[in-house]
């Protein structure tokens, strides 16, 4: 595969803009494309859209609507959930505020209803309001009624999704789709089995037969679309040798299936992280059998898979798309760390890269035949003005862009195929909401077309004078590391990446060949004694070294951590056992834990909280720790859940005795070497190794030991509670789960006969000066029990 499309990924969008532009229609005849697309617009416009069509139902019920919304979170929803009962709650909670017998139209007629599918909506939200009406007696009436009608409604609710779902599905089965579409004179049809991902092996060899059955069932000529991800249930980079071994052979007898039967086989674009596999298959499935592939425009490799399918020379047919998965590609990409986004962040930016595209694949007409997807007028005229003579098809969606193609072929006898799915009513929602949230949109061409308060002349202008000058990326989208507004993101691994498999897979070999795991020799109990000494004379110490001091250490740390991604993974999969995958987010979310308390060691350490007080007397609250801290971390998140519990203390100005689990301590040694090097003394942190018997039970039983924080098994933790309550002096702060799912930040509250800390800290109240009289005292109340918080949802994992 092209080393440039490997590299072109996670391009900077700026860069992989420039590249594009280049590939774009000189002035004149960008002005006769936006003149052509101008008299389209105009025409589309004008026309009518039958009462039973997609585009009929969005401009309705987009998604800036409150009924637009609500209808994508029923089709979403409805089939997920269990019982009558709550589907009716949901039923009632999104439906009842809708105004679905005013879908706002252009007229009597049209404001009347949109589709077929309307008349059960507006029954549907007129019934739920009924059924949350006043207790009055017309009310109760009606609450009566709405009550036995409720299985009724749940009913029509369904048989609306049903009628909706018609206009953007053909059929449920390969024979009804191929009945319903001979009333399509006109278009050729590529069939899309739908189905997401298999998940099962059976799961794979189930939609292998949908797909048999769908070619044999296929006229010659029209087409069937391939999902690789629902034949095999682990097609990822990281199972190649899997999926080749496995896939190749069903793609094989497909393909030979098809060329019998005369039909066509386009493989289907997916997710950017399936990319370079699906290129690979194609390669090698492409040298003896005639396939076609979609690309999608919206990425920024985009123009070098084309410039690489122009480079194999052989006959195939490729379907242009935009894309249908922009915001999962987003959010995937903000959840993962990655250095950046695979696609444009600007509509306009994949609409320069559609027009690039297109422009290399009909520059090599002799192999490529193509097929632009597209509902566009602006990206119609745009094609018409760039192919010429040149052979190539339009194709639209069933359902959409019905008006536009009806315009263009009175005009223009250009070829056009329905991209037709066919599936069962549970296939068809996931399709039905990426429908909605791709064509609701209020960028969509689809939904703008039919908004008069859109100007045409702004609608179908060139996408060049849509950019900013110098370009950017949409600032309402931040780079994936900037996420947080007051933190860095963790850094992460881009393992759909061959390069970077082979590179950590390489890193593993070598650091296995390099002789087995040492033996760690288990701390001794005098060992254990000279640490916790050693910590406690530390602690004066490090709790007055400044919070922004001991914040700045920690995010040192978190940066080491990004930087030794590769060796920390390796120690993590050779000692502990865990997936690459799982590896990296191990360490992805130790950084994030050394980030998130840095930001909390600042906003809560730095400076004392003012409060309120009579005049005269001034009142500040400050936290300080609380004195030498176990942290006793699990082994099945050696290093996130270790590092978050000692992160935690010292952010707050503990020092701390950090005890990883038996099985795993050279990952919780790595941990503190890195805490160390970023600057924390080694007498504030120090680690002890052993089993719960021999090194836990002692450490906790200390009474120099001021708090514990623990995550493991319910019985270990009451173990524990009772060692601390069993202590003669004051009771040590026990903290259970703090890095998995608690927050050790808590607020102060007064109790008649004690004050309630945060387990990590204690809190300082210094009264000021009263008329004359100065007076400064400092006080601590131990706290008796800890009081934690909920810690909030770590987003990204």
């Amino acid at each position: 595969m092209d080393e440039r499309i490997r590299q072109d990924h996670r391009l900077p969008e700026a860069e992989a803009l420039e590249r594009l532009r280049r590939l774009q229609p000189e002035r004149g005849a960008s002005e006769r494309i936006t003149e052509r697309a101008l008299g389209l617009a105009r025409q589309v416009r004008a026309a009518r859209p039958a009462a039973l069509s997609a585009e009929s139902f969005l401009r309705h019920y987009g998604l800036s609507t409150q009924e637009g919304v609500a209808l994508m979170c029923v089709a979403e929803a409805l089939l997920r959930i269990p019982d009558p009962e709550t589907a009716d709650a949901l039923l009632r909670e999104k439906l009842s505020a809708g105004q679905w017998g005013k879908s706002g139209g252009q007229d009597a007629e049209d404001s009347w209803a949109a589709s077929a599918a309307d008349w059960a909506l507006m029954l549907t939200g007129t019934l739920a309001r009924w059924r949350e009406a006043d207790a009055e007696p017309v009310a109760q009436l009606k609450r009566l009624a709405a009550r036995l009608g409720e299985p009724v409604v749940r009913t029509a609710v369904r048989q609306a999704m049903r009628i909706l779902a018609s206009q953007f599905v053909i059929g449920e089965t390969i024979a009804e789709a191929v009945t319903r579409g001979r009333a399509y004179d006109s278009y050729r049809f590529s069939y899309d089995m739908l189905g997401e991902a298999a998940r099962t092996a059976e799961d794979a060899a189930r939609y292998f037969d949908a797909y048999s059955k769908a070619i044999r069932g296929t006229p010659a000529g029209d087409g069937v679309s391939v999902k690789l991800s629902a034949l095999h249930p682990r097609f990822e980079e990281a199972k190649r040798a899997r999926v080749f071994a496995e896939l190749v052979p069903r793609l094989e007898l497909l393909a030979r299936t098809a060329a019998d039967c005369g039909v066509d086989i386009t493989i289907d674009a997916e997710e950017s992280e399936r990319l370079e596999l699906t290129l690979e298959l194609f390669d090698e499935l492409s040298r003896s059998h005639r396939l076609g592939l979609a690309v999608q425009a919206y990425q920024k490799r985009a123009a070098a898979v084309c410039d690489w399918l122009v480079g194999l020379r052989r006959r195939i047919s490729v379907r242009l798309v935009k894309g249908a998965y922009w915001d999962g590609e987003i959010k995937r990409a903000q959840q993962l760390g990655m250095p950046d986004y695979p696609v444009f962040t600007r509509k306009a930016a994949t609409d320069v890269s559609y027009v690039a595209c297109a422009r290399r694949l009909l520059s090599a007409p002799a192999s490529l035949y193509p097929a632009f997807a597209t509902h566009n007028c602006r990206t119609v005229a745009t094609i018409l003005e760039l192919a010429g003579e040149r052979p190539f098809e339009f194709q639209k969606l069933f359902g959409m862009g019905d008006s536009l193609y009806d315009v263009l072929l009175r005009s223009n006898p250009v070829a056009c195929r329905i991209y037709a799915p066919v599936g069962s009513f549970t296939d068809l929602l996931p399709y039905l909401v990426r429908r909605l949230l791709e064509n609701g949109a209020n960028t969509s061409f689809v939904h703008q077309i039919a908004d008069p308060a859109v100007p045409l002349e702004t609608l179908v202008g060139d996408p060049l004078e849509a950019l900013p000058e110098p370009y950017s990326p949409d600032p309402r989208i931040p780079p994936p590391r900037e996420l947080y507004p007051d933190r860095l993101n963790s850094l992460g691994l881009d393992l759909a990446r061959r390069d970077v498999l082979d590179s950590l897979q390489a890193k593993i070999r070598a650091d296995s060949g390099a002789g087995r795991l040492g033996r760690v020799e288990t701390t001794t109990p005098q060992e254990l004694d000279f640490s916790i000494a050693r910590a406690q004379a530390a602690f004066d110490t490090w709790t007055r070294v400044p919070a922004a001091e001991r914040a700045a250490m920690l995010e040192r740390a978190a940066a080491r951590m990004d930087e030794r991604m590769a060796e920390l993974v390796s120690l993590i999969v050779r000692e502990g056992g865990r997936t690459y995958a799982d590896a990296v987010s191990e360490v992805r979310e130790a950084a994030d834990f050394c980030r998130y308390y840095a930001l909390q060691a600042r906003r809560h350490f730095e400076k004392p909280l003012p409060l309120a007080g009579p005049a005269g007397e001034r009142n500040e609250l400050s936290l300080h720790g609380r004195g030498v801290f176990a942290c006793i971390a699990p082994w099945n998140f050696p290093l996130a859940i270790f590092t978050g519990q000692v992160a935690a203390a010292l952010a707050a100005g503990n020092a701390v005795i950090a005890k990883p689990a038996e099985q795993t301590p050279r990952i919780g040694f790595r941990a503190v070497e890195i805490l160390h090097q970023s600057g924390i003394p080694a007498d504030v942190l120090s680690c002890a190794v052993g089993d719960g018997e021999s090194v836990g039970a002692p450490l906790v039983a200390d009474a120099r030991i001021a708090g514990v924080a623990f995550t493991g098994s319910d019985e270990t933790a009451r173990r524990i509670n009772a060692a601390l309550a069993a202590r003669p002096g004051p009771i040590a702060t026990l903290t259970p789960r703090p890095a998995a799912s608690t927050r050790c930040w808590s607020t102060l509250r007064r109790c008649p006969s004690r004050w309630w800390t945060t387990p990590w800290c204690r809190h300082s109240r210094a009264p000021g000066s009263v008329a004359r009289r100065s007076a400064s005292s400092s006080w601590t109340r131990a706290a008796r029990r800890a009081s934690c918080g909920s810690l909030p949802a770590r987003w990204p994992s």
